[in-house]
């Protein structure tokens, strides 16, 4: 096993590696930027055995990217790839994450509940002139969502209207609604 020279720089070290495809090379630089390389990615990955992981991905990676990608500075090209690889784990990890939340729960949370004014006479007339004040699209997403049961997606078929718009509707018209019963002291 040859002594390569701690003074020798990152360039000299990586130029070396390349004409010569000798790994001893590749080791000094993996030994001098491993502790660096692996905090960057524990700060990213949050876990210490996805961050082990990622290091050795990472270094087997830029072994092989070493030999045909022109490499000024080794220090800013090994952070930014670093970086970026950090990045697109983190996107894969959460791309198949979806939040699941029972389409009901933000009018259990803002307290405004329309089932609740549906149940009084008075308040139903004062309901119906309400949902007139709204804009169209407002007024059928309202109607559809809360008053015939549907859930978004089927608003959607029936309408349409894109998924997100409707999410919109419902959470303003709701919205507009309440502040319309709060204008006639209702609620």
């Amino acid at each position: 096993m040859k002594r390569i020279a701690r003074t020798v720089s990152d360039e000299e070290l990586l130029t070396a590696y390349c004409q010569k495809k000798d790994k001893e090379y590749w080791r000094v630089l993996y030994e001098r930027y491993m502790p660096l390389v692996y905090g960057v990615t524990l700060k990213y990955l949050k876990r210490p055995e996805d961050a082990r992981q990622a290091v050795v991905c990472i270094f087997d990676d830029l072994m092989t990217k070493a030999s045909v990608e022109s490499v000024p500075i080794f220090k800013s090209w090994l952070y930014d790839y670093v970086r970026d690889y950090c990045w697109k784990e983190l996107r894969e990890r959460f791309a198949d994450l979806s939040v699941t939340l029972d389409e009901n729960l933000a009018e259990f949370c803002d307290g405004f509940n329309i089932d609740f004014i549906r149940g009084d006479a008075a308040n139903e007339r004062v309901l119906q002139k309400c949902m007139e004040s709204l804009p169209e699209k407002q007024r059928i997403s309202i109607r559809r969502f809360f008053m015939e049961d549907r859930s978004y997606k089927e608003i959607e078929d029936s309408t349409g209207f894109p998924l997100k718009l409707i999410k919109s509707l419902v959470q303003n018209g709701k919205r507009n609604l309440k502040l319309c019963f709060e204008k006639k002291e209702i609620v």
